[in-house]
């Protein structure tokens, strides 16, 4: 028998938005947590409401902008002083430098020291992909804050997550392939880091639309302004069925 797999989402709103939660996400297997996408600020607690106190095994960043990864210090010490399993921190290749000068390069990760940033985790770099499980996620990079700045995931045939971009319609034709779920990022209006609404319309086929569930929005209006057209929104806890890949 297949694995039933789902997506809900922690969070939905812009870095202003924070009534929204950080735009987040938890890939399910069988209803468990398997993958956590980004870590905000506030995700954690959010994370473990949903899931009876636990913390993720698993961790994917797709950029560095603190409403994406303001919650990874914490997870360092709710797992370090638990005695938690290293959990897998899978992170985009290129961002690792950068990521190790924002959170890890102090020697006084605790003021007492003795304790390294790393003990914590297992640092997955990740290439063009990386396997999770039996399962072989693909890694892209998307139009964010600068050449590879930003980077989204896919599980082919289940679900295709932008991060923050601008249009990326190539990267929808490669990566969200069959029936996959198309979580997007769109607000309202557009920026020269995100998409806006005339964009998304402007940018993406009948079927990408048909699939897409678009969430990084300016507030809860601007939620029912977008699916006033006609196309999906996600909410802060929702819950989508995937298809099998």
């Amino acid at each position: 028998m297949s694995d039933a797999l789902a997506f809900r989402f922690m969070g939905v709103g812009n870095a202003r938005a924070t009534e929204l939660g950080s735009a987040s996400g938890t890939l399910e297997i069988n209803g468990r947590p398997d993958l956590l996408i980004d870590c905000g600020p506030h995700t954690l607690d959010d994370f473990s409401g949903h899931y009876g106190g636990e913390l993720p095994r698993a961790v994917f960043l797709t950029h560095l902008h603190f409403d994406h990864v303001g919650g990874i210090e914490q997870l360092f010490y709710r797992s370090y002083f638990t005695d938690h399993a290293p959990i897998k921190l899978i992170v985009p290749a290129p961002l690792v430098p950068a990521l190790h000068e924002k959170l890890a390069g102090s020697p006084y990760i605790l003021s007492e020291g003795g304790a390294n940033f790393w003990d914590a985790f297992q640092l997955i770099p990740a290439g063009d992909y990386f396997w999770l499980g039996k399962r072989l996620f693909n890694v892209f990079p998307v139009r964010h804050s600068g050449y590879r700045g930003g980077y989204g995931i896919a599980l082919k045939g289940a679900f295709f997550y932008s991060g923050d971009t601008r249009p990326i319609p190539e990267l929808t034709a490669e990566f969200a392939t069959g029936n996959a779920l198309v979580f997007h990022d769109c607000a309202e209006f557009g920026s020269p880091a995100h998409t806006g609404l005339a964009d998304f319309e402007r940018e993406y086929s009948g079927d990408v639309r048909e699939r897409a569930v678009l969430y990084h929005y300016e507030s809860a209006a601007a939620a029912l302004r977008i699916e006033a057209t006609g196309l999906r929104v996600a909410r802060q806890g929702q819950r989508f069925e995937l298809p099998l890949p």
